[in-house]
């Protein structure tokens, strides 16, 4: 037992600490293409849309933890909506960078998961992305955000553990543009609702009254951190 376990330590400290060859040009291609067929069309991005908003809420409690608050609970619904609920001052540089972290938490994941990519730490990435879902489902309060969690984690702990090289680099390209590109299009549906009067609540407007800068510049920084990443991030993962 013990023997196993002096030869299995140092394989997993190999694993994480070297790097992986890059896959060919037409897999980064190949999972470019997969990842807008499910952020373009209407009917798969409701389905896919559920991934992002694991982001957007996990996004919000890291920085709530970050800060200082106390993360109370995070509730994922299956129209894609989510609620993140953290104690602590109602106001404050603390609750200004939770309440901004949501919209622009998939773009910067995907721009940290590019820059991995980039240097070849596939490994890394996954084990990084399982950790951070296993500690995301302790504070998941719904049985529907417990599902989605579980099927998240359990699809990059059995891609990490079980798959060749060549499948794990074809995943971890594939969710890294996933997320490039699915951090893009949730600034512009809030646009959408709110040119329509509705969204009176969304994170733009917390922020506006948490600062006083109006809402629209807000929205307009989620754009910039959403394109911005994508612009970087997608260099990074078609020149690596």
């Amino acid at each position: 037992m013990v023997s196993l376990a002096a030869t299995a330590l140092p394989d997993i400290w190999d694993r994480l600490t070297g790097t992986q060859p890059d896959p060919d040009l037409w897999v980064v291609l190949a999972t470019l293409a997969a990842a807008l067929a499910v952020v373009v069309p209407h009917p798969l991005w409701r389905m896919s849309r559920n991934a992002i908003t694991i982001a957007h809420e996990g996004g919000h409690g890291l920085v709530a933890l970050v800060t200082g608050r106390q993360l109370t609970g995070i509730r994922l619904h299956s129209d894609t909506s989510g609620l993140t609920v953290s104690r602590g001052k109602p106001y404050g540089l603390g609750m200004i960078l939770t309440a901004a972290a949501g919209y622009t938490a998939p773009s910067l994941l995907g721009l940290g998961g590019a820059a991995l990519l980039a240097a070849g730490r596939i490994t890394v990435l996954l084990w990084v992305a399982t950790a951070l879902l296993v500690a995301m489902l302790v504070m998941i309060r719904n049985a529907y955000g417990v599902l989605t969690v579980v099927l998240a984690g359990g699809a990059f702990l059995l891609v990490s553990w079980l798959a060749g090289p060549q499948v794990q680099a074809a995943f971890a390209y594939a969710v890294v543009w996933f997320l490039l590109f699915g951090g893009v299009r949730p600034p512009f549906e809030l646009q959408a609702k709110r040119s329509r009067g509705g969204a009176g609540d969304s994170d733009a407007d917390q922020l506006s009254r948490l600062t006083h800068v109006p809402a629209g510049l807000w929205l307009f920084l989620f754009h910039a951190v959403s394109l911005c990443s994508l612009i970087g991030g997608g260099r990074w993962l078609l020149e690596g």
